[in-house]
């Protein structure tokens, strides 16, 4: 299995090498493409429920699964863009979330 953080780093390398627009912009741009990569997610998601009069159901719950997958690999790829050490950075935020919700959890139940 190939290492995500090494996969995502050879894509955001790939989009750094093809642009020769400033640092800033290339980075504005890749955090803009999630909110592109969001929007694909809900009409999947309208689409799996056949909410869309004009196409009815043209997606699975599948399609949404892959649009879901494109949106955490455009926010990796975001990230390796903005900070070279991205898994150190998500590693970092990943371990305050756990914590966060651990002492939520454990302050629950100690009513």
């Amino acid at each position: 299995m190939t290492d995500t953080w090494q996969a995502i780093a050879r894509l955001a390398g790939r989009l750094e090498d093809h642009s020769t627009l400033p640092r800033e912009q290339r980075i504005l741009l890749q955090l803009l493409k999630i909110q592109e990569e969001a929007g694909e997610v809900a009409e999947a998601v309208i689409g799996a429920m056949g909410q869309n009069p004009r196409k009815g159901h043209s997606h699975t719950w599948e399609d949404v699964e892959a649009e879901v997958c494109d949106v955490i690999i455009t926010g990796m790829v975001a990230l390796t863009r903005m900070n070279p050490d991205a898994a150190a950075v998500f590693e970092r935020h990943m371990e305050g979330v756990i914590a966060r919700d651990m002492s939520k959890a454990e302050g629950a139940t100690a009513h």
